[in-house]
């Protein structure tokens, strides 16, 4: 499978590229400066907002602090009238780190390393956001509190509007097995927060740890993180599944940046994609024990919070020797 964005730039490397400069990146320089902005506090009574722009707080090693490109942000959708005149940085927007790596402090932003999802939004005003800030790459609109993808068969997708840029994005999950480098298109994917420990990655620790060499079955897979996470632990074999297509997809290309060599059929159901270990579908959960023929030692359901997990549990019990839900 081809390792490459939609949006026609490099925005996809694979995992060794990725991850080469990953913990510098958002590191300052001595000469740095760190704004100081009160979170709360409405913005106009703390920056002249007719001065701020993309050379304000920038230092001569080409990063900003995180708060002045979300000052600068909200100043230009205050100007739009996205938002009011006493505004403050918590109420902007969500920025999201591409490639989003679990920091201790504020991290110093180079250009094209962040997109941000904001409610209300508007094309004029993403399209200027994209234009008089270098640091982002990508504006959604859309709402943090609702979940991106497709919650079960009985359900229609959910998914947020890219108004302007690219929504590629990377987490950086830390694992046991080493750091894994999952990408995903924002508007299409859920968001998921990057964290120095998984509880997901640990939970599955513990589990793996039970088997010599297991088989997987990761049947709600999403973008393949945990999928991917029993690959590197060393299972024998790991089928993917996601019944949201675009999902399933995401899944191959980050078995492909994570090394895993894949092959990529131009489907939209039943078996998209394959390698020397792995299966990648996209199929209904419920029909899974009428596809599938072999025993697993170990089944994975990770779905959206709120989820009803009972159907899912029947279906695939049968399939397997144990059914973990994280």
């Amino acid at each position: 499978m081809e390792i490459e964005c939609t949006c026609g730039f490099n925005c996809v490397e694979d995992a060794p590229t990725t991850l080469k400069h990953i913990k510098k990146l958002y590191t300052p320089c001595n000469k740095c400066k760190d704004p100081k902005l009160r979170k709360f506090k409405p913005l106009k009574d703390q920056l002249n907002l007719k001065k701020l722009n993309a050379n304000s707080g920038l230092c001569n090693c080409g990063k900003r602090h995180l708060d002045q490109v979300m000052a600068h942000t909200l100043k230009i959708m205050m100007d739009e009238g996205i938002r009011e005149e006493e505004s403050t940085l918590r109420n902007a927007c969500t920025p999201l780190l591409t490639p989003a790596y679990p920091t201790t402090s504020a991290p110093y932003l180079p250009n094209k390393s962040l997109v941000i999802l904001a409610d209300g939004m508007n094309k004029r005003c993403a399209e200027r956001i994209i234009n008089e800030i270098p640091e982002i790459k990508g504006v959604l609109q859309g709402d943090i509190k609702q979940t991106v993808g497709l919650k079960d068969s009985n359900s229609l997708p959910h998914v947020y509007k890219l108004l302007a840029g690219c929504d590629m994005r990377c987490d950086i999950v830390l694992t046991p097995y080493g750091a894994l480098c999952i990408y995903k298109i924002q508007a299409e994917i859920h968001v998921e927060f990057s964290k120095p420990i998984s509880p997901k990655i640990e939970a599955l620790k513990k589990i793996i740890k039970k088997y010599n060499d297991p088989t997987v079955l990761d049947c709600t897979c999403g973008p393949g993180t945990l999928g991917i996470a029993c690959l590197k632990s060393g299972a024998k074999k790991v089928v993917f599944n996601d019944l949201w297509y675009r999902a399933a997809k995401m899944a191959l290309l980050n078995l492909e940046v994570n090394g895993f060599k894949t092959n990529f059929f131009d489907v939209r159901k039943g078996l998209i994609g394959s390698g020397k270990n792995f299966e990648v579908y996209c199929e209904n959960i419920m029909d899974l024990k009428d596809i599938l023929t072999e025993k697993f030692d170990i089944c994975i359901i990770d779905t959206f919070p709120g989820v009803d997990t009972t159907d899912f549990v029947e279906s695939v019990k049968e399939m397997c020797r144990e059914v973990v839900i994280i």
